[in-house]
């Protein structure tokens, strides 16, 4: 059993206990954790408590929750209650331990699940591979000479290696859609402000989201109802209405798709737009959309993560600019010397955007477009060929997921596997508050076979 759902049924019915299922959890992580990287921490004696618990709650006749027993993962820029909380860092392996969890992290017990541990990411959140100079980097479950992606690269690579069902990540500039589609699984990114990121710690404030990685769709959409829900510690977390998503009938019939063209066909290399072509067949698609002035919306978030992030982080890197991974050092040192003048640039051009893109959504309701330029590069690769060009792999692995996340849109990316060869990823993105839409549509190409999770069996 590798979906969450169906673990959590066969607790529920008594099929399998808890305790047998975290039990495994563990063993797996044990077994085959050495090779991946994924955990930076393994919570196994409160695990098995909580599973101890739910095993109790069921035996009592009470209901134990929607994700019962189910055990799952965090990037560790999440607090857990009496762990401290890394942000991948050396400097902050010194401070004291959470007293709280965060807010995601107690929904998802609160409906459940079994925290077994936290996981590996670039440091600060600052990267999309996850080679972190402190904690090493993640491998791959598809080819472990290859990244896993960033920078919530342990959280893709724990599911798609089969440790764990569930993860929670973190997406800046397309820190969950770059790992999901490098390892083959569901990654989604919510409405900015649609959960709660309150106990995260944060990398650009106007930026971050949190959201799932899971091997399924039906997984995806009920992690992201379970942690739904306004939050008072979080000033951004919306007060809408929350949406019940995981009920969804993959029927698409009235929705109007089209496929992202112009800057989101450039420099992808054939099989990223196979990829795409591949999803458009299966939907019937054949209308296009440009979304104007995606390359200076990628410049713009440049801009504005790296100055947002260095500000936060001023302090020590004055004191301690030998303690930070030399790669985010430098581009935080980078974001530092960026004139307040081009910042303030930068957010007025971001409101003309989304201004030009909510404009796009009066005549479309979903957009595909390739989650990557190209499959998952090798571990320490510096450059790459893209168009006949050679690039840096690490500011371009976020080249179709920045203009997205820029303006806080809600994507999912879609695995793709490939007969011979890395599995890639294929985004699907609605108007903000829009999750249903997407989560409708990958349902349908999850029913069809076009779009599945690849679990590695080590």
């Amino acid at each position: 059993m590798n979906d969450a759902l169906s673990i959590a049924a066969a607790v529920r019915e008594g099929k399998v206990s808890a305790v047998d299922v975290t039990e495994a959890a563990l063993k797996r992580i044990a077994a085959r954790d050495n090779e991946l990287n994924c955990f930076t921490s393994v919570t196994a004696e409160s695990a098995m408590h909580s599973a101890a618990r739910i095993d109790g709650e069921i035996a009592q006749g009470n209901y134990p929750g929607m994700l019962a027993g189910v055990p799952f993962a965090v990037k560790n820029l999440f607090d857990v209650a009496g762990l401290t909380t890394l942000a991948g860092s050396k400097i902050n392996a010194e401070n004291p331990p959470a007293i709280q969890d965060a807010t995601a992290v107690a929904r998802l017990k609160q409906a459940g699940a079994v925290l077994v541990g936290t996981l590996n990411m670039d440091e600060y959140a600052y990267g999309f591979v996850t080679e972190n100079s402190h904690y090493g980097a993640t491998h791959n479950p598809h080819d472990l000479s290859r990244v896993s992606g960033g920078s919530s690269g342990g959280s893709a690579a724990a599911v798609a290696g089969g440790l764990v069902p569930l993860t929670l990540g973190s997406d800046t500039n397309g820190s969950i859609r770059v790992p999901a589609a490098f390892c083959g699984i569901f990654g989604l990114k919510p409405t900015y402000g649609r959960l709660s990121r309150a106990g995260v710690a944060l990398f650009s404030s106007s930026f971050d989201h949190i959201g799932p990685f899971a091997s399924s769709v039906r997984d995806i959409a009920t992690v992201f109802d379970v942690l739904q829900g306004e939050d008072d510690r979080d000033p951004i977390c919306t007060k809408r209405p929350c949406i019940e998503t995981r009920n969804l009938t993959p029927n698409i019939d009235n929705l109007r798709i089209a496929i992202a063209d112009d800057y989101f066909v450039k420099k992808a290399n054939p099989k990223a737009l196979a990829a795409v072509e591949k999803v458009a067949r299966a939907l019937d698609v054949r209308d296009y959309i440009t979304i104007p002035e995606a390359h200076r919306a990628r410049a713009a978030a440049f801009v504005i993560t790296a100055s947002e992030g260095a500000n936060l982080h001023l302090e020590k890197l004055r004191s301690r600019p030998q303690d930070f991974d030399p790669a985010t050092r430098d581009r935080f040192l980078a974001g530092a010397l960026i004139p307040s003048s081009w910042y303030i640039q930068a957010q007025r051009f971001r409101k003309w955007y989304r201004d030009r893109v909510r404009e796009i959504f009066q005549k479309v309701d979903v957009i595909i477009a390739p989650t990557t330029p190209c499959s998952a590069p090798l571990i320490g690769q510096e450059t790459m060929i893209l168009d006949g060009e050679e690039i840096l792999v690490r500011p371009h692995l976020g080249l179709y997921t920045q203009p997205l996340s820029f303006i806080g849109l809600p994507v999912l990316s879609v695995p793709i596997q490939q007969q011979n060869g890395l599995p890639l990823g294929v985004q699907l993105i609605a108007a903000p508050y829009n999750e249903a839409l997407i989560l409708q549509v990958a349902s349908m190409l999850e029913a069809k076979g076009i779009v599945s999770a690849k679990i590695v069996d080590f």
